[in-house]
């Protein structure tokens, strides 16, 4: 009888091949990590931007959504109107951008230096006192041309003026076609941080994908996964440019928008590149703003908000106080019936009871990382979920994210 064996050098050497593999993939592909993805992000121009931004645009939602409310009761479906409108009182914005670009425009030198010391000055007021936004930051001018100088300066500036860099503190950089000016970004955030004595990593940053450059490059490859590569752990996110990708793309500004094909391509390959990163991908704007019709366009807005949902975009820019009301009311309704149907899925997958779902472990880690974004964002509480399903402690769904042992976590409530 013949016995098939690896000889023992052959077995060592595919070991070592492929540990250095696993360990490539481990750097790499880290996973989503413990970071609380916020549901969008706002952009005010810097010249708009105040400490008491946040306040300003909740009070001015609520205006709005009571102004509407039987129109948006229509849109209500899972009944968040009340805590929609307790949040925008509370905390309306979980993360603002003082925009420096697009929104801003070209000023004078000695116009755009004072702006920037100005924002330096809210965004450090805001970190110290705990009353603004959980994340937030800055979008600088462009790296190309005369605008690079201008970004730079900019950037300066405001670290200048908040005294370093606060916590939470990101910058957007838009309009990136290639690899290497990621390259030149990392070499701009060691820069500053030698010349101001911060720690390595303190500085990171957020690439605004708006060119089909960045997403096909000329030889066939994919440059926005290298640009991911080449960032290490500076990339916290990758924006998507609805206006400007879709007018590279050729498309007629009548057709300009975020469901567009065009569109959808795009962030479609965002979204794989980004996967296991730890990069978030955010959805981008919509010029649609509840101003001469204002019914038809929160009942626009909580559509595309609805549809990146359920495509697996949890982010996407706000630029209107109204955008607030139906972002929180199509996120709160998304979650909220996610949650409903995970909850008894995974229920099922600790008890290895049949529930009509034959799970796996890959299914198990995204129903257990919808109801950690559910709980997150609020759209349900974990005093309700402790009610539901007292096996599902916000350790135990950790745990199914990152495939971890669970032993007897998850039946500690029922002893």
């Amino acid at each position: 009888m013949t016995v098939t064996r690896l000889p023992e050098n052959v077995r060592a050497r595919i070991e070592a091949m492929l540990e250095a593999v696993d360990a490539d993939l481990r750097a790499r592909y880290p996973g989503q990590g413990d970071r609380a993805q916020p549901i969008h992000t706002v952009y005010v121009p810097a010249d708009r931007a105040s400490a008491d931004t946040p306040a300003k645009w909740g009070a001015a939602a609520v205006e709005l959504l009571d102004a509407h409310r039987e129109p948006l009761a229509e849109l209500d479906t899972a009944s968040t109107l009340p805590a929609v409108r307790e949040r925008l009182l509370r905390e309306p914005i979980q993360d603002l951008r003082i925009d420096f670009e697009d929104g801003y425009g070209f000023r004078s030198d000695e116009e755009e230096d004072a702006a920037a010391t100005a924002a330096g000055e809210i965004l450090a007021g805001w970190a110290a006192g705990g009353d603004g936004p959980a994340g937030f930051g800055i979008r600088v001018k462009g790296l190309a041309g005369l605008e690079r100088r201008r970004a730079l300066r900019t950037l300066e500036l405001v670290l200048d003026a908040a005294g370093g860099v606060p916590a939470g503190f990101v910058f957007t950089v838009p309009k990136i076609r290639a690899a290497e000016q990621v390259s030149a970004l990392v070499a701009l955030c060691e820069g500053l941080e030698r010349g101001a004595g911060l720690a390595d990593a303190t500085l990171r940053f957020e690439l605004q994908i708006e060119s089909p450059q960045a997403i096909v490059g000329s030889d066939g490859s994919v440059p926005v996964a290298r640009m991911i590569k080449l960032a290490g752990k500076r990339c916290a996110g990758l924006h998507f440019g609805t206006y400007d990708y879709t007018a590279a793309c050729g498309v007629a500004a009548t057709d300009q928008a975020l469901d567009h094909p065009a569109a959808d391509h795009a962030k479609a390959v965002m979204q794989a590149a980004a996967a296991q990163t730890g990069v978030w991908v955010c959805d981008g704007s919509t010029q649609i703003v509840p101003e001469v019709e204002p019914e038809a366009a929160l009942r626009e807005h909580h559509r595309l908000v609805t549809r990146a949902l359920r495509r697996g975009y949890y982010q996407g820019w706000d630029m209107h106080p109204g955008h607030l009301i139906t972002r929180w009311m199509a996120t709160y309704a998304f979650f909220r019936g996610a949650i409903d149907v995970a909850v008894p899925r995974l229920r099922a997958y600790l008890a290895r009871q049949d529930a009509g779902v034959v799970d796996e472990p890959a299914t198990a880690e995204a129903l257990a990382a919808t109801v950690l974004r559910g709980l997150r964002c609020g759209a349900r509480s974990e005093e309700e979920l402790s009610v539901a399903a007292p096996e599902l402690t916000p350790e135990v769904l950790r745990a199914l994210v990152a495939r971890e042992p669970i032993g007897d976590l998850g039946m500690r409530e029922k002893r």
